[in-house]
């Protein structure tokens, strides 16, 4: 064999498929003992080949089972197989027994012979006269066993590459818009974005470079099925891994997400090491990292906080940018933040979205009330925290929120308001109205 074109021909694929080349050998071998056997093999054998990378050389060998008595079926069990036609080269009976087969199998005796340490299930190897000559059909069958091996090598290596990055960030291009998913190339494969991981609102075109959250990956009969998402709340927090360099060196660390994809998020950091600013370090000079990362997720707002360990400043910290004078927390969970007159829409939000984030993000049922609506309370004599608890059994409106774990979390697609047609008389209405204008004009003639 000429060993210099045979390791420059594995060289070659393992680089170009990705693939690890002692696999590429175990495919020639595999494909070696194939044409092997259609050449000089008999029905039912097992053939097995060893090829030295070194040089070259050749080895075949015969693997057999090694069974002992017990394991086989008896002529009488033979028999009422045949009657209840159920024959076959590995059938089984009722207690696990085998057919013996010369050319598969070896009893432990004979085994024992050629290996004493052999045991019984194991595998035997029986050396084979060597040969390098083959025809042109067992040529040909070594030929598509290397095609067809080499593929699903392929596929395996790539499942193990996607499910190893398992809750890591990939850069993908859109390849394919369908109405319930893109497809997107990842590299070694292809990945899926159903509509429910998708932004709401966002825009993909083809050819369109994407950073996605790899969600999970599925081993299936056409390859590995990779599923990303853009929704997902780490997908902020690895994306920030990017351009922080403090994250990796362990310096930063963020603590907790609030999402609303498309819209707005909250993320919650705090510094591991003295000396490091979390909100700076996550801005950056001139805001260049957290730009970075807004843009890569569609013009998204992200609020950066404080983490703080006590949870009356990590509260305060969470209505930002709104100021809070106040933080005072209450059983069930509950706290009431009393917050300056002109600022009490700047915490709320836009449709309540800052405080519903920072409620989603402390994992705490949040209520905002302004320090005049305190003052007036307490002159009517009554203490904010029980008032808080009489509208509460009254039904008021209250900013609840359970804690939401960054991995569970998902937000809901805002729903579009229908509006109702106005102007519109029914068909009832006016065959009413053509009545009553035909029973006036009867009257006046």
């Amino acid at each position: 064999m000429d060993l210099k074109s045979l390791s420059f021909a594995v060289t070659e694929v393992a680089d170009e498929r990705g693939i690890p080349q002692q696999k590429i050998f175990e495919v020639i071998e595999e494909a070696i003992a194939s044409a092997y056997k259609k050449e000089y093999g008999r029905k039912k054998q097992k053939i097995a080949a060893e090829l030295d990378p070194k040089n070259g050389e050749l080895k075949f060998w015969q693997v057999k089972q090694v069974v002992s008595p017990e394991m086989l079926l008896s002529e009488d069990d033979l028999e009422s197989q045949k009657e209840r036609h159920l024959g076959g080269e590995e059938a089984l009976d009722e207690d696990g027994k085998i057919r013996f087969n010369s050319e598969r199998h070896i009893l432990l005796e004979e085994a024992k012979a050629i290996n004493p340490e052999v045991q019984v299930g194991e595998e035997i190897k029986l050396p084979l006269e060597t040969r390098e000559d083959f025809g042109r059909i067992a040529a040909q069958t070594a030929k598509q066993v290397i095609l067809q091996k080499i593929k699903e090598v392929e596929k395996e290596e790539a499942f193990k590459e996607f499910k190893d990055k398992e809750g890591e960030v990939v850069s993908g291009v859109v390849q394919r818009i369908e109405p319930g998913a893109i497809f997107l190339d990842v590299g070694r494969t292809s990945a899926v974005l159903p509509r429910q991981e998708q932004i709401y609102g966002e825009k993909y075109r083809i050819g369109q470079r994407l950073k996605l959250y790899v969600l999970e990956t599925e081993q299936t009969s056409k390859g590995p099925q990779v599923v990303v998402s853009r929704i997902y709340p780490k997908l902020i927090s690895k994306l920030f891994e990017l351009e922080v360099p403090e994250i990796g060196a362990k310096q930063l660390e963020i603590k907790a997400i609030a999402r609303e994809p498309g819209s707005r998020s909250k993320v919650a950091a705090t510094a591991l090491e003295e000396g490091i600013d979390p909100i700076g370090a996550l801005v950056g000079q001139r805001g260049t990292r957290i730009l970075a990362v807004i843009n890569e997720l569609a013009g998204e707002k992200i609020d950066v906080i404080e983490w703080n360990e006590k949870t009356e400043k990590f509260l305060a910290n969470a209505l930002s940018p709104a100021k809070v004078l106040e933080v005072r927390l209450m059983p069930k969970n509950k706290a009431l933040a009393i917050i300056p007159d002109d600022q009490l829409s700047l915490a709320i939000g836009k449709e309540g979205q800052n405080v519903r984030l920072a409620a989603k993000l402390t994992g705490w049922k949040i209520d905002i009330k302004s320090a005049g609506q305190v003052e007036q309370e307490i002159k009517e004599g009554k203490s904010p925290e029980e008032s808080e608890t009489a509208d509460e059994s009254a039904g008021s409106p209250e900013t609840e929120a359970p804690a939401v774990d960054e991995d569970e979390s998902r937000a809901e697609k805002p729903k579009k308001a229908r509006k109702k047609p106005a102007g519109k008389k029914t068909k009832t209405k006016i065959e009413s109205e053509i009545k009553e204008a035909e029973t006036d004009t009867t009257t006046e003639d």
